[in-house]
């Protein structure tokens, strides 16, 4: 289901040297993956206490870490799935 309301454009952090010329060309689109397809997220039990044990250990408010993971669409196509089954917690700076 489209919702324009909910959407929100993105944007890129910024930096010293564009890979890319910023200059919008041709007609806005929606890319959102809920517009095409059915999207489920899937998060491991030990990915998750490892994430929770790591926020627990530490404590700043801000922590840099990673959830990882594998986008796969459905066979009939109809369907996405986020699987989330690895934690980095990052380095520290």
């Amino acid at each position: 289901r489209f919702v324009p309301e909910r959407m929100v454009p993105f944007s890129f952090p910024v930096s010293k040297c564009a890979l890319w010329d910023p200059v919008p060309m041709g007609d806005v689109i929606g890319a959102h993956v809920t517009y095409y397809r059915n999207p489920r997220v899937s998060l491991l039990e030990k990915t998750l206490r490892l994430a929770y044990r790591h926020a627990k250990q530490n404590e700043k408010k801000s922590l840099p870490c990673f959830l990882l993971g594998t986008l796969a669409v459905s066979e009939d196509g109809e369907g996405v799935t986020l699987t989330i089954d690895r934690f980095d917690p990052g380095r520290e700076a």
